[in-house]
């Protein structure tokens, strides 16, 4: 019978599949209750393979945590469309992205972000970097009003999709289906668009 160790699996598709695993546990689970037993079998590997590949949970967890970064970071800092209406639903539809398709990835993310781990406040630090530079870059074509605070313009937005994933728990006991699917998605998108495009953008 085939073995995890022995099928033509390479060593780098081993241990992002072991990151994987670990990713989906730590994002249920946290990080402090997660063992390694528990990872080796959401993997479907031993103990002792994720100890040759990473040597302890801390060297996991700091995979899983550049894992999250650059997940998010190559996610939401692609150049947005000149235009700021298609700006803004650029944004949103990269931010459904996100819940929907990368849904442990957004749960670990609030996991960090309430916990404060370095990790958590380095995707926050990144995150308010990555819109301060796209709203200055709105600011800058003429598409905001002229006395916009680019920091706070940055900040709002962000704190609508942080707390909506921080509390998607909650929120799906008040939708008539759950937060992730695309029928929520769309509705909130919306909401947010128009909150956003009529309160900071001109006309």
């Amino acid at each position: 019978m085939c073995q995890v160790t022995n099928c033509g699996e390479s060593e780098a598709s081993r241990q992002d599949r072991i990151r994987d695993a670990a990713l989906k546990v730590f994002a249920i689970h946290g990080t402090s209750e997660t063992t390694l037993q528990m990872i080796a079998e959401a993997a479907g590997v031993s103990v002792g393979l994720i100890q040759h590949h990473f040597g302890s949970k801390d060297r996991v967890i700091a995979a899983v945590d550049g894992h999250v970064l650059t997940v998010i970071a190559t996610t939401m800092s692609a150049p947005l469309p000149e235009s700021a209406t298609e700006a803004v639903f650029e944004v949103g539809q990269r931010i459904n992205f996100l819940i929907t398709e990368q849904v442990s990835v957004v749960d670990y993310l609030a996991r960090m972000l309430v916990a404060g781990t370095p990790a958590g406040t380095a995707v926050f630090d990144a995150l308010v970097t990555i819109g301060m530079g796209q709203w200055q870059q709105l600011a800058d074509s003429g598409a905001t009003d002229a006395d916009i605070d680019v920091l706070w313009a940055a900040l709002n937005p962000m704190f609508l999709a942080l707390g909506a994933i921080i509390l998607r728990r909650h929120l799906d006991r008040h939708l008539p289906e759950p937060f992730t699917t695309r029928t929520q998605q769309e509705r909130w998108e919306r909401a947010v668009r128009r909150l956003i495009s009529q309160g900071q953008l001109r006309g």
